[in-house]
């Protein structure tokens, strides 16, 4: 698998998908900006190549519910109500009807949601040893016991997670215990992360100055553990300028100014004296 674009080694790029293989269930979490939805678009290509209609993704939300995900009665056109089925049901009988290919269900913020109101029966059915038609079960608006509903050995799911959500209640222990975690960290020591900065036009001082600042300021937010700690790292991709953007001092200085700083009056909400200090440390001096 290639891991070109990618600020990961090579022993770490071939442990994500050996593991989404072996567990079947896997979510990739880390702080902002450490390229989630990036990984995780390229281990779908990875996956299912250019063929769409083997991929799907979602995102979950505090409203988001069973009926949204797996099934669930709606109104319909008459003024009445009718079963109808959500992405995942829909997808996961689009795998059965095609075994002998991967298909992966990408799921974003998956912790930003009710996890045991919105998985309902698929904590027994996603375990890895409980997959296909040997273990199906009825579902919770199945017309009758015959109406059965399982997980195919051919489907992968992949879930992302922001470890700096402050809004979020700890993941379920029963999803846990279904999926394999792991973390994606800032890679501001990743050669590939300067070779990047360089290639986009940045001189030798605004790399210099981006990798000790952001490192610095990365050091500091793990310190504080009472308060934050390493999920509330600031990531790389924040600094990774796209569309042909040329990296120079104006560009970093926006990307301080209208994102990165924004982030840390957040994280310092109680001390602003503190945010505004760490702010001014990042700035390019003149």
């Amino acid at each position: 698998m290639s891991r070109d674009g990618l600020f990961l080694t090579a022993a770490q790029w071939r442990h994500i998908p050996h593991t989404l293989h072996r567990k079947k269930n896997l979510i990739l979490q880390g702080p902002p900006g450490v390229g989630k939805s990036f990984v995780a678009s390229r281990i779908a290509r990875e996956f299912v190549g250019d063929d769409s209609g083997r991929s799907a993704w979602v995102q979950f939300h505090p409203s988001y519910s069973y009926e949204d995900f797996i099934q669930g009665l709606r109104p319909d056109e008459g003024g009445g109500f009718r079963l109808r089925d959500g992405p995942f049901h829909a997808f996961a009988r689009r795998a059965a009807d095609d075994p002998e290919r991967a298909y992966l269900f990408v799921i974003d913020e998956i912790n930003r949601a009710n996890l045991s109101k919105v998985f309902g029966e698929l904590f027994s059915l996603l375990e890895a040893d409980r997959r296909g038609p040997g273990f199906a079960m009825p579902l919770t608006y199945a017309r009758s016991l015959a109406d059965t509903f399982y997980v195919p050995e051919n489907l992968f799911v992949l879930g992302l997670m922001n470890t700096a959500d402050r809004s979020l209640a700890l993941v379920d222990y029963a999803l846990r215990r279904r999926f394999a975690f792991i973390d994606l960290r800032p890679a501001f020591d990743s050669p590939a992360f300067r070779e990047q900065l360089e290639q986009a036009g940045a001189s030798a001082k605004l790399v210099r100055h981006i990798i000790t600042a952001m490192t610095r300021l990365n050091e500091a937010i793990r310190s504080e553990t009472g308060t934050l700690g390493p999920g509330f790292e600031v990531g790389h991709s924040f600094f990774c300028p796209r569309d042909g953007t040329t990296a120079d001092e104006a560009w970093f200085a926006d990307v301080i100014e209208s994102e990165v700083a924004p982030l840390l009056r957040e994280y310092f909400l109680d001390d602003p004296d503190r945010a505004e200090a760490e702010i001014r440390a990042l700035r390019l001096p003149p």
